[in-house]
């Protein structure tokens, strides 16, 4: 018994601990984006917003001050008025025992703002959804067919095609990359929606998936839709989606995911502004907000949200339906 309890103890020590491992990162990003870029250059690495702030004390009143050097006995500041931007005094002389220092915390909101206005990531964002949702649509479609066929129908060499389907998980993408730019040159599709979206409206993946839980289904409903006279395109709509919800609903959220974290491919099919999707944008973004540390963080927080929040809400939709799936062959 003591036995089984430390065992047990054992295994959720590891997955607090590797969880924890695994979002230090993202707390770190949503730290560092609330804090000033004064602050981070400081060195301040921590996962609290917090800043050290100096005052001139001087006959009963605090003013807002920079440090510039410290010597022995004085200390040389620039004073600044209370928003702490607009100089009163530079290069001024004071006894060091008049600087105090404290800190608190102060969350920069304003980050978000700028990042967001400074390149049009309102546009990344509306062609990222477009773009998103257009592959969603037709893999749902693809692959519901194809896994119907691959599942249910009997036709020579349905197990070759779909083993030669399978192999092809195995290809990395750099590999089709340039032949696929070729065969898009040719068709005139580079810098187009085209480009982003027909490509990967088949999707391995979910074909697999949804093979995989089309089987788990009794033949006896089919047999009984053909009775009823059902064709196989109403037995797929009636009978089969129905029941498949929860691997639907899987299949289009690691589709939206796997679509709005693309980035070599619209990077290599488009050069348009206006088509260029969220990754690809972040990424120019940071080559133009490489010295503000901040502005990068904030850009990198609100371009993956969207994916955590849908994540945090589906994550035992996508469970059940593995569990449900049980990926059997």
């Amino acid at each position: 018994m003591l036995k089984r309890y430390f065992g047990k103890g054992f295994s959720y020590f590891m997955l607090i601990f590797c969880g924890l491992i695994m979002v230090v990162p993202f707390i770190w990003m949503v730290s560092t984006s609330l804090k000033s870029q004064t602050a981070i250059n400081k060195g301040s690495v921590g996962f609290i917003p917090i800043e050290f702030v100096n005052y001139y004390v001087h006959d009963g009143k605090k003013e807002l001050c920079e440090i510039v050097t410290e010597e022995e006995d004085l200390t040389v500041i620039n004073i600044y008025d209370n928003d702490g931007k607009t100089f009163k005094e530079s290069y001024v002389k004071v006894p060091t025992e008049n600087i105090k220092s404290s800190k608190h915390l102060k969350f920069h909101w304003e980050n978000f703002k700028e990042a967001f206005t400074k390149v049009p990531f309102g546009r990344y964002f509306l062609n990222t959804l477009f773009v998103s949702f257009s592959v969603l649509i037709g893999v749902l479609i693809t692959s519901c067919l194809a896994a119907y066929a691959f599942a249910r129908m009997r036709f020579k060499g349905r197990d070759f095609i779909f083993y030669l389907f399978i192999s092809m998980m195995m290809v990395p993408q750099p590999i089709y990359l340039i032949p696929s730019y070729f065969l898009l040159t040719k068709l005139g599709w580079i810098n187009t929606y085209q480009a982003l979206i027909i490509p990967w409206i088949a999707n391995i993946f979910s074909i697999f998936l949804l093979r995989q839980q089309f089987k788990t289904i009794p033949q006896d409903l089919f047999d009984a839709a053909v009775i009823d006279g059902c064709s196989r395109f109403e037995i797929l709509w009636r009978i089969v989606l129905p029941i498949s919800k929860p691997i639907l609903a899987t299949t289009a959220i690691f589709t939206l995911i796997g679509s709005w974290n693309s980035f070599m491919w619209p990077l290599v099919m488009t050069s348009s502004d206006n088509l260029r999707v969220l990754q690809v944008g972040l990424s120019y973004f940071a080559q133009e907000a490489s010295s503000s540390t901040a502005l990068l963080m904030s850009a990198s927080t609100f371009s993956i949200a969207p994916l955590l929040i849908l994540f945090l809400f589906a994550q035992r939709q996508i469970i059940s339906s593995f569990i449900s799936s049980g990926l059997k062959g």
